[in-house]
């Protein structure tokens, strides 16, 4: 099997393509894809929890930390503690936010609109299936110290 026919690979190359295209458009805004992400995340008018933007980016809690430090320096986000819950930090986004958070969703919804033009209903529910699937496998592998991927092979 080459390289290009590695189901990882297809992945990885078509996410790092989607990845540099939202950095580009990122990058005009003054943004990054990550802070991108982060602000597509806060709810417009609730705001967020801290807690609940990591799992839902794939972040780790300390590079979200950092992320959202550097963002609140930028005056993209402030934080609040809740009035409820004192233990929890909700985040909200400041004006400017907002602003960056509508450029980053114009970039996603014009890729998707992209994306829609050239495949079908079909052919994206397939796509779905598939990485449901890969997803699946992914979940369930067991790679505890026991257990490597070279044990997989069979």
């Amino acid at each position: 099997m080459t390289r290009e026919e590695s189901v990882d690979y297809i992945f990885k190359s078509v996410w790092h393509a989607i990845y540099r295209m939202y950095n580009q458009h990122a990058n005009k805004h003054g943004f990054t894809t990550t802070v991108g992400f982060v602000l597509l995340n806060i709810h417009y008018e609730k705001g967020t929890p801290a807690t609940k933007i990591a799992p839902k980016l794939g972040l780790e809690p300390r590079s979200l930390t950092r992320i959202l430090k550097s963002m609140e320096e930028e005056g993209l986000i402030h934080k609040k503690k809740d009035s409820e819950d004192k233990r929890t930090v909700n985040i909200y986004l400041t004006e400017e936010g907002r602003r960056k958070r509508e450029l980053a969703k114009v970039g996603v919804m014009g890729f998707n609109q992209s994306v829609r033009k050239l495949i079908s209903d079909d052919e994206l529910e397939n796509l779905q299936r598939v990485a449901g699937k890969v997803f699946e496998v992914v979940r369930n592998l067991d790679l505890s110290e026991e257990t490597t991927l070279d044990s997989l092979e069979d």
